[in-house]
């Protein structure tokens, strides 16, 4: 039962080995599933699992989200990924982490493949009303996901 924000170790791998395409509209598709706070989750995660993924409520559904990507690109010498803020409405949702992962049937990639975990920090909720979850800026020193 415990939750530190990491890019998954297997991602390392696998996007050297160019199994994951976060290319805009023709890459893989990912999603964003969360998870309560009891949930187990670190580098170590290497897929999507269902254990402690929060309740089907509203417009959040078993496996979480489609995330829209949106091209990498250079900000200054960081290579960054980002994703289109996404929410789930009329939905009871009490959750503490989300693991973004790749939905996509890739060769040689693991099934629904962890990219990386997010921590919130604490338990955030929503009753009956809308879910969100906001991506930081496209930029060297915030985007989710950064190779510099």
């Amino acid at each position: 039962m415990a939750i530190t924000q990491a890019v998954a170790n297997s991602f390392k791998v696998e996007i050297l080995k160019g199994l994951h395409n976060f290319t805009a509209t023709t890459g893989n598709a990912f999603k964003l599933a969360l998870y309560d706070n009891e949930a187990t989750l670190s580098k170590s995660t290497t897929a999507f699992q269902q254990t402690d993924e929060v309740a089907n409520s509203g417009t959040y559904s078993e496996g979480g989200g489609a995330l829209t990507s949106v091209t990498p690109v250079l900000s200054g010498d960081a290579a960054v990924c980002d994703f289109t803020d996404i929410s789930f409405t009329s939905a009871t949702i009490s959750a503490q982490a989300a693991v973004i992962y790749n939905s996509s049937t890739v060769s040689g990639l693991t099934t629904n493949a962890a990219v990386c975990v997010l921590d919130f920090g604490a338990v955030k909720t929503s009753t009956a009303g809308t879910f969100t979850i906001t991506f930081p800026a496209a930029e060297a020193t915030a985007a989710i996901l950064r190779i510099a």
